[in-house]
């Protein structure tokens, strides 16, 4: 455990300062000033953790992070076992420490009456510190078992597959249908929250393992699904959700209306230094943004920074509370009224409110958004409230609504995998498909779903796969497919 009295002399959260608004959307560096060891309230904050008995964390994690061994290490300065024991469970903390919503702090103990112990900047000052001390080496396999993997995907959950198969002693080839490896790590996530050195880096660290990498290649168009699988001995489909959720409102196929992954991609790509022809940006432009979570708060910092007029975000539900409803008591994750560092810099938050169409101008794209108030009927539908309808100027409308599940048109027509009620790909506990040697992991066999969740499932996509190829395995398998079985 850590400080024994560490919550006591150490009451509040201190977390480090964020760069000054108007430097940071000068650029698209980092918003966080992210300090490491020799800062004092770092120790501090690791001293907060509390001698719990039962650390509640442990299953706000789906990674099941050992997050008071790393605490009290951190709070020693033994940074080499405080890195140690948090790679023991994650394969990316330097992901999940910069962009997982951590959960884990919505089950502190201490949060009960106390702000809960700053667990996600902890694991990211504790993996920064290792590469910065030369911590992060490379993981050679100590024997290679003859047997091949193909991973399709090159996300979180892909990624994770690759490497735990890869230590295992398997040939991992990970297949990636865009221009660089890092799914929507890379294209999804702007720098100002993800810088892409992390992803670089880790990826050294990965190919010096032996995993290889093969980006630009998409399965199903350069290499048929049937045959990939001929090819490898199993197959980890980690393609991710990442068909949009559409706005089925009168006006919605109007010039100037996109979802917003295509504007995060195509923002992405110019800040890494590509070219885009006729690239969607919002320079100059009164921006709406439909639908309040993270891709939305990822498109409100980049249109700022690219110097829109104005940025409004739409939210259909009502704003959350600053503090737990009753029905969400802790140790569950509640939802809660979220300042992102994207909301720092400007723009408004609209809630309840109800996009009915959208407003063409005289060139015939997209002028406006004509919204009204959203009214909640008794049996839970949310529906426009008449009488209540008023317009927003708007240049460019980008769709963040979330994800409806994975790309399978090819998968389906190809190979004849079989798919769920929901549309996503069939698996049964073991994460394995309904082709022999196919198996699945991350959000293309659960849905949209967090980071961690990712990580989580590739790991243990991973196990079953080893299991598959050697009758055994000992890698770790954190958690359980959590789609309905493919057997009676």
């Amino acid at each position: 455990m850590a400080d024994p009295r560490g919550f006591l002399k150490t009451r509040e959260r201190e977390l480090p300062t964020n760069r000054p608004v108007e430097v940071r959307l000068q650029d698209w560096r980092d918003v966080h000033e992210h300090r490491v060891e020799g800062q004092p309230f770092l120790k501090n904050q690791a001293g907060r953790c509390m001698d719990c008995g039962i650390p509640f964390c442990h299953q706000g994690c789906p990674l099941g992070n050992l997050i008071p061994e790393w605490n009290d290490l951190v709070r020693q300065d033994q940074w080499a076992d405080a890195i140690e024991r948090l790679h023991a469970t994650n394969n990316f903390p330097e992901f999940t420490g910069r962009v997982c919503p951590a959960p884990c702090e919505s089950s502190c103990v201490l949060g009960i009456n106390q702000p809960a112990v700053t667990i996600k900047n902890i694991e990211v000052s504790i993996i920064d510190e290792a590469f910065e001390r030369g911590l992060v080496t490379p993981v050679i396999p100590q024997r290679l078992t003859g047997k091949t993997v193909a991973v399709v995907g090159s996300g979180p959950a892909g990624l994770a597959a690759a490497q735990q198969l890869t230590r295992a002693g398997h040939t991992v080839v990970v297949y990636e249908r865009d221009a660089a490896i890092g799914g929507l790590l890379r294209f999804g996530i702007p720098d100002f929250k993800l810088e892409k050195l992390h992803i670089d880096r880790r990826l050294e660290q990965m190919t010096a393992e032996g995993t290889r990498f093969r980006p630009g290649v998409e399965i199903g168009k350069d290499i048929t699904w049937d045959v990939l699988r001929s090819r490898f001995d199993a197959v980890v489909l980690a393609t991710g959700a990442t068909v949009p959720r559409p706005l089925a409102v009168p006006g919605a196929d109007l010039d100037g209306i996109h979802f917003a992954m295509e504007f995060l991609h195509q923002a992405n790509t110019v800040v890494a230094g590509g070219e885009v022809a006729d690239q969607i940006v919002a320079t100059g432009k009164h921006v709406v943004i439909i639908g309040g979570g993270d891709t939305g708060s990822d498109c409100l910092g980049t249109s700022l920074r690219q110097g829109a007029a104005s940025v409004t975000t739409l939210a259909i539900g009502k704003k959350p509370p600053l503090e737990r409803a009753a029905h969400q008591p802790w140790p569950t994750d509640p939802i809660l009224f979220e300042v992102s560092s994207s909301h720092e810099e400007g723009g408004e938050r609209a809630y309840l409110a109800s996009t009915v169409e959208f407003v063409a101008g005289p060139d015939g794209a997209v002028r406006a958004l004509r919204v009204a108030e959203t009214e909640y009927l008794p049996d839970g539908r949310r529906v426009p409230k008449e009488g209540t309808e008023r317009e927003i100027p708007a240049d460019l409308v980008l769709v963040a609504m979330g994800f409806t599940g994975p790309e399978t048109e090819t998968l389906t027509a190809q190979d004849g995998v079989e798919l769920t009620a929901r549309g996503l790909v069939a698996r049964d506990d073991d994460f394995a498909g309904s082709h022999p040697g196919l198996f699945v992991a991350g959000d293309a066999g659960r849905g949209q779903s967090l980071i961690v969740w990712a990580i989580a499932e590739g790991r243990a996509a991973a196990a079953a796969v080893d299991a598959y190829l050697q009758g055994e395995t000992e890698l770790p398998a954190p958690v359980a497919a959590s789609t309905v079985s493919l057997r009676p």
